[in-house]
């Protein structure tokens, strides 16, 4: 039976704390999970707990921690961007606590999923990559998203027009929020290198396996979804034969049902030893 140990380990002089899920026969190849948004390393619905147990169950060996300034771990609470140093000392760690690991793979959820793929490419020892809906959000793309995916099912669904017809639908504000969102929509892209952009870069650079695992019910997974329709380099790099990608059907951001959970342990697990 697998078993559950508590970590604790430095950063830049903070304390860090994970939990180290070790099964018996342990493979050399591990997870470490990224924790996405305000959120620590249990996740939500339990998420990142029963994903690691269920890991573990099939001999691969799990670390899920707090990054600086989130769960028990000391420090200032930081965004996606700034926990390179955190992961560098997770991985460190992780290493020294299994010797037997000879190989990682990052697991991130939303913006723990890009920040995962930004770290990546900086390590020989990451030969995989798991990010389940990555964050690339930008003004245009949310917008854009918005209006094919709410404005566009709201005017075909017949409880819409009863509404309108009745007046019990505030038309002035819905007029107002569609022509803001038109407008974001036909903004030209900063002159900054965007944020997926950056992703792609990061992914082009990475030589190991991706998993990209996404919701079908997840307007932030519809933006990701949207990228090779936009983009010919997006479509290109994720029809590579190292990249697969997946979408649960129905499935909300944070794949909150037990159904949905499950399906996305076994598709890690199956991938995870397929390679």
């Amino acid at each position: 039976m697998p078993q559950q140990r508590a970590l604790h380990f430095t950063c830049q002089d903070c304390w860090l704390f994970g939990i180290l899920h070790v099964p018996d026969e342990p493979l050399t190849r591990g997870v470490l999970i990224v924790t996405g948004g305000p959120q620590y390393r249990v996740g939500s619905h339990r998420q990142f707990v029963l994903l690691a147990r269920h890991l573990a169950e099939h001999r691969v060996p799990v670390m899920r921690f707090d990054y600086r300034g989130m769960g028990d771990s000391e420090g200032e609470m930081r965004d996606f961007e700034s926990i390179q140093d955190d992961l560098e000392a997770a991985i460190g760690e992780f290493f020294s606590a299994m010797p037997s690991l000879r190989e990682l793979v990052l697991w991130g959820l939303c913006d723990g999923a890009t920040a995962a793929a930004f770290h990546a490419p900086n390590d020989p020892r990451i030969t995989g990559l798991v990010m389940l809906n990555p964050w690339v959000r930008t003004t245009q793309g949310e917008a854009r998203t918005t209006l094919r995916h709410y404005y566009l099912r709201r005017v075909r669904e017949p409880e819409f027009w009863r509404k309108l017809a009745r007046g019990r639908f505030g038309l002035r504000n819905a007029l107002s929020s569609f022509g803001q969102l038109a407008a974001a929509a036909r903004q030209p892209a900063a002159q900054v290198e965007s944020l997926p952009e950056r992703l792609y870069r990061s992914l082009r650079r990475f030589r190991g396996q991706i998993l990209i695992i996404l919701s079908g019910a997840d307007l932030g997974a519809r933006e990701f979804m949207a990228l090779p329709c936009q983009h010919a380099h997006w479509a290109a790099l994720l029809a590579s034969r190292h990249v697969r990608q997946t979408v649960v059907a129905n499935a909300n951001h944070t794949f909150a049902r037990q159904t949905w959970r499950d399906e996305v342990a076994n598709i890690c697990t199956d991938w995870i030893r397929s390679w």
